[in-house]
C-alpha cells in the first residue's frame, strides 16, 4: 500500500473494507429484527419442483455467533495488521519486516560456518572445496538467473568465466562489484558521428578492431569519426575499466555482434544495471561469492604446482 501514489486509492481501499464489515453487520441486524406474522404459513412463497417449499426459519443462534465472532475478529484484525489502505497496524507487522527477521535468523546461525572463511584471501579460498561448495550455491540462488547456471551469460549479460571484464577482474573489483552493483550506459552517439552512413562506416571500423569481418572501405572512412567513441573506449578500442567501457578490440561481444548490432548500439544507446547484494548478503558470503566468482576465470592457489 505504500506504492500508492495518491491517498484516493488508500481511503478507497478503506471505504471498501470497512463498508464490506459494516454491511455484513447491518444486514445481520436487519434479519434478526424480521419477525414472522403469527398465523402466516412461515414461508417465502418460493416454490421449486412443484412441492418443495422454501421456509422462512430465522438463523441458528450458533450460526449468529459465528457471524458476530467474524465482523469482531476482521476489526481487531484491521487494528493490528495492515490491511486498511496505508495503515500500517498497531503491531507494525509486513512481509518484508517478516522476510528480513527470516533472513536475520539465518544469517546468524551460519555465522559459525562462514567464519572459517574470512580470514583467507580469495586467492587461497578459491582452492577450498568446501568454500566453492558454498560459493556455487550462493552464485545459483542469485547470480545464476542473469549469468546462467554456468556463468557463462547470455546477451546482455557478462561472461564471468572468461578473461574479459568491464570493471576489472581482481578480488577486490568483483567484490566491489558484487556488494555495489553497477549501472553500464552507453548514451545514443549517433548525433556525434554523424550521418546514418557515418555511424555504418565506423560499425565497420569497430569490426575491423578485433579482426571480424567488415568493408574495409567502410572501415576506414569510419576511423576519423571513431574520434567521438574513443573518449570512452580509447584512441585503440582498448576500453576503460575505471568507467566500465568494453574493449571493443577482443571479438567479446555484451550486446550482439555485426554491423546492425553496433549500428543500434550507437544509434540508441544502452543501459544495464547489476542489482547491489549489500544487504541481501552478509560480508563473509560476499566473500565466498567473490572467490568463487574469481575461481571461474583464474587458477586457485591450492592448484598451483
Amino acid at each position: 500500500m505504500s506504492d500508492f501514489t495518491s491517498s484516493f486509492w488508500s481511503f478507497w481501499v478503506i471505504t471498501i473494507t470497512l463498508g464490506g464489515i459494516f454491511g455484513c453487520a447491518l444486514l445481520l441486524w436487519m434479519t434478526s429484527r424480521k419477525k414472522v406474522e403469527p398465523g402466516a404459513d412461515n414461508t417465502t412463497g418460493h416454490v421449486w419442483d412443484e412441492d418443495l417449499t422454501e421456509m422462512n426459519n430465522p438463523l441458528p443462534m450458533w450460526w449468529v455467533g459465528l457471524f458476530i465472532i467474524t465482523i469482531v475478529f476482521s476489526l481487531l484484525y484491521l487494528v493490528a495488521y495492515p490491511g486498511l489502505g496505508s495503515y500500517e497496524g498497531e503491531l507494525k507487522w509486513s512481509t518484508r519486516g517478516e522476510y528480513e527477521s527470516e533472513v536475520a535468523k539465518a544469517n546468524k546461525e551460519l555465522e559459525p560456518m562462514y567464519a572459517q572463511f574470512t580470514a583467507k584471501k580469495t586467492e587461497e579460498l578459491a582452492g577450498d572445496p568446501n568454500a566453492m561448495a558454498i560459493g556455487e550455491r550462493l552464485f545459483m540462488n542469485n547470480c545464476a538467473q542473469c549469468h546462467g547456471s554456468d556463468a557463462r551469460g547470455s546477451k546482455g549479460f557478462p561472461n564471468l568465466a572468461d578473461a574479459d571484464w568491464l570493471h576489472g577482474g581482481t578480488p577486490e573489483k568483483i567484490k566491489e562489484t558484487i556488494t555495489k552493483g553497477r549501472i553500464g550506459m552507453m548514451p545514443p552517439m549517433a548525433a556525434a558521428v554523424g550521418s546514418p552512413d557515418d555511424v555504418r562506416n565506423v560499425a565497420h571500423y569497430v569490426l575491423s578492431l578485433s579482426g571480424s569481418p567488415h568493408d574495409s572501405v567502410r572501415a576506414q572512412l569510419g576511423k576519423a569519426k571513431f574520434a567521438a567513441c574513443a573518449a570512452c573506449h580509447g584512441p585503440d578500442g582498448k576500453g576503460n575499466q575505471a568507467i566500465g567501457a568494453p574493449n571493443l578490440s577482443d571479438d567479446i561481444w555484451l550486446h550482439g555482434w555485426g554491423e546492425n548490432a553496433i549500428v543500434a548500439m550507437v544509434t540508441g544507446g544502452k543501459t544495464n544495471q547489476m542489482p547491489a547484494q549489500e544487504g541481501k548478503l552478509t560480508e563473509a558470503q560476499i566473500h565466498v561469492l567473490a572467490s568463487y566468482v574469481w575461481s571461474l576465470s583464474h587458477k586457485p592457489a591450492s592448484a598451483k604446482p
